[in-house]
């Protein structure tokens, strides 16, 4: 089976082919440069991007994989959640392809594809514990197989990723500067007392990381030579000349306060799926902040204190990416499970309906 997988829920425009479980090709373009000057993606100019490159992309990687449109079985293309412009691209490019050919439509939950990708590279083992780590999500879910997620808790306002690309830009780093808090943060050590773990005090699986944004912002106030003269600062940032300790004491600080409030609450889901007699076989971490050096060193710990195993992404499949698109779709389809040219985008903020037509074998 031959699945093409298409992203366009954000600020990459990605497509991948995958078969029978392996990564034949990949090709993406980042809009980074462009949204960087505002600080942030801007909606309406991230859709027109994708408009302009989706066409070329898929020309490039049918060129390097050797294929045509014709051997395509399936195109599976992310729905939601998302940009609503942005995922109207790529759903209609998708459509397009579906209705000119004889592929099979799928449309793709973009979080469970994240968690699903660590599979191009290991088998998965279910049942599992998930935790999705993004720029606009970090849940916690009990997964039972590519098509049965079971959401356990959920971000109530500001997720991980967005309290990294926050906090960063009040210290003037370059957007998404979530890479240069965990480098910085590498050269100290932590301040374990210096931010609180926020919402531990209750004894449910949901996120809010708006009151450490806020923590974190107060304490810049009181420290403001540690703000970055100019953007430009950050291309000598890790030079071995430039003080920059008390700037990666808060780093450091900040990153140790995130991944240890994402451990003590995966921990608390093993343990409830534990009682329930749900124990998981494996924790799978993915999403963009699943790159983050302490992230990944806390489940770590966390997989071996329960004894089972951790399946992690390579840094490439922690971004958005069309191979783990490709990959969802490949798997749902073998189950028997598409759409039809109806399909709708669903952007974030609402549910992602279970509306699979299924074929019946």
């Amino acid at each position: 089976m031959l699945t093409l997988g298409i992203e366009t829920s954000c600020d990459e425009t990605a497509l991948a082919l995958v078969r029978d479980g392996k990564l034949l090709h990949s090709v993406m373009s980042t809009q980074i440069d462009i949204h960087a000057l505002f600080g942030g993606v801007v909606p309406e100019l991230a859709s027109r991007e994708h408009y302009r490159l989706i066409g070329r992309l898929y020309d490039e990687l049918l060129e390097k994989s050797g294929v045509t449109t014709a051997d395509i079985d399936v195109v599976a293309v992310s729905r939601g959640p998302g940009l609503l412009g942005s995922l109207l691209v790529g759903l209609g490019f998708a459509k397009g392809l579906v209705a000119a050919g004889n592929a099979r439509l799928v449309g793709i939950n973009h979080l469970h594809a994240h968690l699903l990708a660590p599979g191009l590279e290991e088998d998965l083992i279910f049942p599992a514990a998930g935790l999705l780590v993004s720029g606009g999500h970090t849940h916690i879910y009990r997964i039972e197989g590519p098509d049965n997620f079971s959401l356990l808790g959920r971000t109530l306002d500001d997720a991980a990723g967005e309290a990294f690309d926050k906090v960063a830009k009040m210290l003037n780093m370059p957007y998404p500067g979530g890479r240069y808090i965990d480098r910085l943060g590498r050269m100290a050590e932590p301040e374990s007392s210096l931010f609180t773990r926020p919402y531990l005090d209750n004894d449910n699986l949901d996120f809010s990381f708006s009151g450490l944004k806020t923590a974190v912002g107060l304490y810049i106030q009181k420290n403001p030579h540690l703000i970055l003269a100019s953007q430009d600062m950050a291309s000598r940032l890790f030079d071995e000349n430039m003080d920059v300790s008390g700037l990666a004491h808060l780093c450091a600080s900040f990153n140790h306060t995130v991944s240890e409030t994402l451990r003590i609450k995966v921990e608390r889901a093993i343990g409830y799926m534990k009682a329930r007699g749900e124990a998981p076989r494996s924790l799978i971490v993915a999403g963009g902040v699943a790159a983050n050096s302490r992230v990944r060193e806390a489940m770590d710990g966390v997989a071996k204190r329960f004894g089972i195993r951790l399946s992690l992404p390579s840094l490439f499949l922690c971004t958005d990416n069309g191979a783990m698109v490709a990959y969802a779709g490949e798997l749902l389809a073998a189950k028997g499970m598409h759409h039809g040219l109806d399909l709708d985008a669903i952007p974030r903020g609402q549910k992602i309906p279970d509306d699979y037509l299924r074929e019946v074998h």
